[in-house]
């Protein structure tokens, strides 16, 4: 008798710690079922949102009316963000821009933590170079250094032209097919290449230089041999950049990143004609993607820019919006021009920068930028009020 009450007790325990399981069970379920709707709304939501402007920044760069005016930031994938630090003091510069999981990485960051309108391939203007038979290494706080400058007819003479990406630059495909892939429907995809100057500075000079008096002497002296290295450079960046749209990229945009090296003359010798035919060539094969050219410090020939192939002109911050609007009036597209240092500034300073910039630059047919890239000192929260601030700028 007494074993059978304690049957009968021990029964009814058990029963009631299975129907609390059970309950738990269905309970833990609900609630990862919620969880899971929760987050798809907000997943729907967020994707809704993006993709409501997704190619803002592309139709902004063809001239097209937009409902606000789209931004992004040269150099925004920088040392400025915690997250690519993490990186950076871990690998060497090529290391990073050549692996593909390490440079889709750094290209997605600045989209991700601040909702920039374009992702920008994390590379170089001088990445080509190898595969043209020019090599250079990435000295720390000194920037490129080309192991072999290029000072003479015979050196010209033996570089190889580009003629299969895919094979010689062959990361290249990967990182944009991959950054297409992750931002398709969600933002745009912007590729670069250096213009044909800019790169035959760095290639004569043997890196950065106060002067460029090595490749302006050339130009000088022996013209003919200048040209000789522009045009090789131009065939093999036509080849370079259209891979670039082939592989995903929806807008490209060239860099004369050393234009503050040459006079207006120099200018329309030696770097606009190879410009123009990079220009042409890309209209011509992929009509629809919108080029841009930036020349840094190039603002002070701007009128001799307005004649360019291109769909829009990128500013550096030397000059005024307003006064670069009294140059090329309102119908061309222009893209910057905040002055970088204004981020070391307060939040009003920041905001009153970007309003005063939309303002003179107009309504429609400009895209928000700096003027030059992001310094790497700067402040990820000055970043994302810069950001928001002309994302949230209302066009009257």
């Amino acid at each position: 008798m007494r074993y059978s009450i304690i049957n009968v007790l021990l029964y009814i325990f058990l029963s009631f710690f299975v129907i609390e399981s059970l309950k738990l069970t269905h309970n833990s379920r609900t609630n990862r079922v919620f969880t899971n709707q929760a987050t798809k709304s907000i997943e729907t939501t967020t994707n809704s949102v993006s993709n409501k402007y997704h190619d803002i920044l592309i139709r902004a760069y063809k001239g097209e009316k937009v409902e606000r005016t789209p931004v992004w930031l040269m150099r925004q994938a920088g040392r400025y963000m915690k997250a690519f630090r993490e990186y950076s003091e871990k690998y060497p510069f090529r290391q990073r821009s050549e692996t593909p999981d390490i440079a889709i990485e750094l290209s997605l960051q600045p989209w991700r933590e601040f909702g920039v309108d374009g992702v920008i391939m994390f590379s170089d203007i001088l990445t080509p170079l190898p595969s043209i038979g020019v090599d250079f290494t990435m000295v720390e706080s000194k920037g490129p250094k080309i192991i072999s400058p290029l000072r003479d007819d015979y050196a010209i003479s033996q570089l190889k032209p580009i003629h299969d990406v895919e094979k010689q630059v062959p990361f290249l495909g990967t990182i944009l097919k991959s950054l297409r892939k992750e931002t398709e429907g969600k933002t745009s995809l912007i590729g670069f290449i250096g213009a044909p100057w800019t790169l035959a500075g760095y290639s004569v000079e043997g890196g950065s230089s106060k002067l460029c008096k090595h490749i302006k002497t050339m130009c000088y002296e022996n013209p003919s041999l200048a040209h000789k290295l522009l045009q090789t450079y131009t065939d093999s960046l036509c080849v370079y950049a259209s891979y670039q749209i082939e592989s995903g990229a929806q807008i490209l945009q060239i860099f004369e990143s050393w234009a503050h090296h040459m006079s207006e003359e120099m200018f329309l010798t030696f770097a606009k004609p190879y410009v123009s035919q990079i220009a042409s060539y890309l209209k011509s094969k992929h009509p629809n993607v919108p080029v841009v050219y930036f020349a840094n410090g190039g603002s002070a020939y701007l009128s001799s820019q307005l004649d360019l192939p291109v769909d829009a002109l990128s500013l550096d911050w030397q000059i005024s919006m307003k006064s670069a609007r009294q140059i090329t009036g309102y119908d061309k597209v222009l893209a910057g021009n905040v002055d970088p240092t204004v981020l070391y500034g307060s939040a009003s300073t920041i905001e009153s920068a970007v309003k005063r910039c939309i303002e003179e630059a107009g309504i429609h047919n400009h895209v928000l930028n700096l003027g030059h890239g992001v310094e790497k000192d700067i402040t990820e929260d000055n970043v994302r009020i810069l950001v928001n601030a002309a994302q949230s700028y209302k066009h009257n």
